[in-house]
């Protein structure tokens, strides 16, 4: 059978220039538009279609429905709009200037630690230059000397933002205009990883020098609820929000980066199964090995435990949590695998102090250590 080639996508903040630059040419030309391409950071240009064109002799607008491809955004189909409102520069010799604001829809940041100052509309800066560089294109030397202004919304965005992890990153009321290529790459690890960089920025610019890396939201909710009680690493202070950084299956890049951007340690959270996979050496805890998992497993229960009844039940079972139920969650079996996992983190990030959590089936602490 034929394998279908994944569509690729474009990103918001490639949208959102294509927005700009419709409505400034829309306002230079005084004339509908209908579609429009712009150059991409790649030097590729694209082209975009138009929607929602209005205009009168100093203001355009319209809008962009995004399209991200085969990619699972939550993005996609938003409409990402943009207004251009000009006045006349009443300064000899002065150049045309672009200033953009976010409106509707667009995030603020309120936490530092991003690439975009607190208190600024979460318009990263290459969508920022990419937004410029669109409404520029429409106004070059030869017009008269103007100052235009570009505001940037999603008529949904507030809602959007609720299904990401805006929040805890410190963007308050609409999504983020993002990209660096302008591009979305269908089911690409890149979004999981730029995330993931941008928690660890906020977490250190919040004086978190120790943070939670989870794999999931099921057991990060269960170390929000353990450790933000009474508990910090040092039994004293608890953890702040920003401290939780979920990693998904990206172990080897989040605590390669952790090391990189100086956290000095880390929790790492997860259900037995991910915990094996980490305490098996496995960078990306997706990957499908199940078998020769559990024979690793059944090796250092018969050799470091010593219980050859429990390592024939390791090398019968078909999961690990099927080792975990069978075996009465055996605290000798769940300690050895935090140890390994533990062990096996230390390698991939020299320097880092790593403790393990592990959450069980029915959200209950199975081991902290």
């Amino acid at each position: 059978m034929a394998v279908r080639t994944l569509r690729h996508g474009y990103t918001t903040g490639a949208c959102a220039a294509a927005a700009a630059g419709g409505a400034a040419r829309m306002l230079r030309e005084q004339r509908l538009v209908e579609e429009i391409d712009i150059v991409l950071p790649t030097g590729q240009r694209a082209t975009f279609r138009l929607h929602g064109q209005e205009f009168t002799e100093e203001w355009a607008s319209c809008f962009v429905v995004k399209d991200a491809g085969d990619d699972p955004d939550v993005t996609n189909g938003a409409e990402i709009h943009a207004d251009v409102r000009r006045e006349p520069l009443n300064r000899p010799g002065g150049k045309t200037m672009v200033f953009v604001s976010g409106g509707r829809g667009v995030g603020r940041v309120t936490k530092p630690g991003l690439a975009v100052p607190v208190g600024e509309p979460a318009i990263n800066p290459v969508p920022m230059r990419m937004i410029t560089d669109a409404v520029k294109e429409e106004f070059p030397v030869v017009c008269l000397p103007q100052v235009l202004y570009v505001t940037v919304s999603v008529p949904n965005g507030e809602e959007l933002a609720k299904k990401t992890l805006n929040a805890r990153l410190g963007i308050i009321g609409g999504i983020s205009i993002l990209g660096t290529t302008g591009i979305v790459k269908p089911i690409s690890a890149k979004a999981w990883t730029d995330t993931l960089d941008a928690a660890l920025d906020v977490a250190r610019a919040c004086g978190c020098a120790t943070v939670v890396l989870s794999t999931g939201r099921t057991s990060e909710i269960v170390a929000q609820e353990y450790l933000c009680e009474e508990r910090g690493v040092s039994s004293e202070v608890p953890f702040r929000e920003e401290a939780f950084v979920m990693m998904g299956d990206h172990v080897g890049y989040a605590l390669r980066a952790c090391a990189r951007k100086g956290v000095t340690g880390v929790v790492l959270a997860g259900q037995f199964a991910k915990l094996l996979k980490i305490a098996c050496g496995h960078e990306q805890t997706h990957v499908s090995s199940s078998e020769l998992d559990l024979s690793e497993l059944a090796a250092w229960v018969g050799g470091e435990l010593q219980d050859s009844v429990l390592a024939q039940m390791v090398r019968e079972s078909n999961t690990a949590r099927q080792v975990l139920d069978d075996s009465g969650i055996y605290l000798p079996l769940t300690a050895l695998v935090c140890r390994k996992a533990r062990e096996a983190a230390q390698r991939l990030a020299p320097g880092l102090d790593v403790k393990v959590l592990l959450a069980g089936y029915d959200s209950r602490v199975l081991y902290f250590g």
